[in-house]
């Protein structure tokens, strides 16, 4: 291996720019999102699927769309080293239904219904909320055009947020069309666009793709795209219907909306019922996931014309709103038990002990490098345990331990062969 540069050596390293660390005891409140919103996914019957960290750029490019910004702006793409072009993943929907195709799952019983998380990459100018290196727990369904499931797929990402105790957050709503209307619609669009006084770059965007300019950000283009025409008002009597009966199945499920004709996602393929979810306690960065329904994308692919719909959570902002809302969805402490030797012999007995109370489902941690009581306690203290365990020689003698309750002192003596029996109990009361 190289040396490093003189100017370099010892130079302490840094994450990437726009890529966000998360450690103690931070990281609790990252895997309790993460864990919650794939739960959330595996109680409504998805199973999981591992994606390719990169993949071919054609695909994204083919699939997302050249006119998006994600693949004109922010993709990580790159020559390897057989000289082909490969891209980081900037998004999920469009490798599922890659690997759906390649492994013929559509052949089998439909609808597909998978489940993913784990990081993507978009070159961004870094703020908070919006990184280079970003983690979404996403569903995919395939194979069934139902209004129900559009509603499943959205009510559970609802209950996922909600599992975590999170509620300032909102569903907004709208529906794309289908190929009955979309035309009609985009032809109306156009002609709107083109007697605005654009700038050449929205301009050529209009022509490409007229949705993308009513999700632009900038002030000046959202007021002279006010009056703009909306797709609600062109649906066909099929889409519309399918609207309807998604927002049925919402009511019925309980989950609260507002119908936002204005809504765009930032990709190609959405077709028919679109959604996001939104908190406005994350400022200029408030979507804190969403989704829609992608009739046309399996078939853009190279598979067989079946409709889609799914979803991707964003992991980091749900966190940032969990902070927004003062949430800690955490496991209270790094453990539940902590165990305190005195002496060689404590020590052993206390890690066979460990090792059946992991066993048992209970987060054990025991004082190492033959520290001081006091310290052993102070350690126990920090560690967020409910319950330290106390061996001494005594104790031993006498087949017991002693059990003491962290949060008022109380202790009492557990014979030995009952305490992994008694702190189970203790721990699942």
């Amino acid at each position: 291996m190289p040396a490093a540069p003189a100017e370099h050596a010892g130079t302490p390293f840094a994450a990437p720019k726009g890529v966000p660390d998360y450690v103690p005891p931070t990281s609790a409140q990252f895997v309790a999102v993460r864990d919650a919103l794939t739960r959330a996914a595996r109680l409504a019957g998805y199973q999981h699927i591992e994606l390719p960290v990169f993949e071919d750029t054609a695909l994204f490019a083919r699939g997302v769309g050249e006119s998006t910004d994600v693949v004109s702006k922010e993709m990580y793409t790159f020559a390897d080293r057989g000289g082909r072009s490969v891209t980081l993943r900037p998004e999920g929907t469009a490798g599922v239904i890659r690997a759906v195709i390649e492994h013929g799952l559509d052949r089998g019983a439909l609808p597909v219904k998978l489940s993913y998380a784990g990081p993507f990459f978009r070159y961004e100018r870094p703020q908070a909320g919006r990184y280079r290196q970003l983690q979404q727990v996403g569903i995919e369904v395939v194979g069934i055009d139902d209004p129900a499931l559009d509603a499943e797929v959205i009510a559970t990402a609802d209950a996922g947020f909600r599992s975590l105790g999170l509620t300032g957050f909102r569903l907004e709503l709208t529906s794309l069309g289908d190929d009955t209307c979309r035309p009609q619609y985009r032809a109306a669009l156009q002609d709107f666009l083109a007697g605005l006084d654009l700038d050449e770059a929205t301009r050529r965007r209009a022509e490409i793709n007229p949705l993308r300019v009513l999700d632009d950000k900038r002030p000046e283009v959202r007021e002279a795209t006010a009056n703009a025409p909306l797709m609600l008002d062109y649906l066909s009597e099929s889409a519309a219907e399918h609207f309807a009966t998604v927002r049925s199945h919402l009511d019925a499920l309980g989950v609260p909306y507002v119908v936002n004709p204005r809504l765009v996602r930032g990709l190609d393929y959405y077709t028919k019922t679109t959604f996001e979810f939104v908190h406005d306690g994350l400022g200029a960065q408030s979507g804190i996931g969403g989704g829609g329904r992608y009739d046309g994308l399996m078939q853009t692919l190279g598979g067989q014309p079946l409709s889609g719909i799914g979803y991707g959570l964003g992991v980091d902002r749900t966190v940032l709103a969990l902070a927004a809302e003062g949430v800690d969805a955490a496991p209270a402490g790094r453990v539940d038990v902590f165990g305190v030797p005195m002496g060689e012999a404590a020590r052993l007995r206390l890690a066979v002990l460990a090792q059946r109370l992991r066993a048992a489902g209970v987060r054990t941690d025991l004082a190492y490098g033959n520290r001081s009581v006091k310290a052993s306690m102070k350690a126990a203290d920090r560690s967020g345990a409910a319950v330290a365990i106390v061996i001494g020689d005594r104790d031993l003698e006498a087949e017991q331990v002693v059990l003491k309750d962290l949060s008022n002192g109380e202790q009492r003596e557990v014979p030995i062969a009952d305490v992994v029996d008694e702190i189970v109990r203790l721990v699942r009361a």
